[in-house]
């Protein structure tokens, strides 16, 4: 497998219910990350973009939670039809999203 030209990794950690911290996984990570699958699948980016679900990224308040290296962009609060233009917009035009980063306070 070639080195990617991005990776993206999101968080699906997932906490008992009323856990202080909360966790990406209540707020829709799996949605996220399999429409990161989809669309790389659908696009045939398996060779140039590489995704990886992961635990705790830190900032559970901001869920869910995206990073994409090697950038160290952070994206949170996504929402499914967010993930199509992280795709489009950062990953293939190399331009991060700068309504769906998180604020400078958390990253």
């Amino acid at each position: 497998m070639p080195r990617p030209q991005k990776h993206v990794f999101v968080c699906t950690q997932n906490r008992p219910q009323g856990h202080p911290r909360g966790s990406c996984a209540s707020t829709g990570s799996a949605e996220i990350m399999n429409e990161f699958m989809n669309e790389i699948q659908n696009r045939a980016l398996f060779e140039t973009i590489g995704l990886t679900n992961t635990g705790c990224l830190g900032p559970c308040h901001a869920g869910p939670s995206v990073v994409v290296y090697p950038e160290g962009v952070m994206y949170g609060g996504l929402k499914k039809a967010d993930v199509k233009t992280i795709v489009e917009e950062h990953l293939l035009g190399g331009v991060p999203v700068a309504s769906l980063l998180v604020g400078a306070d958390v990253w």
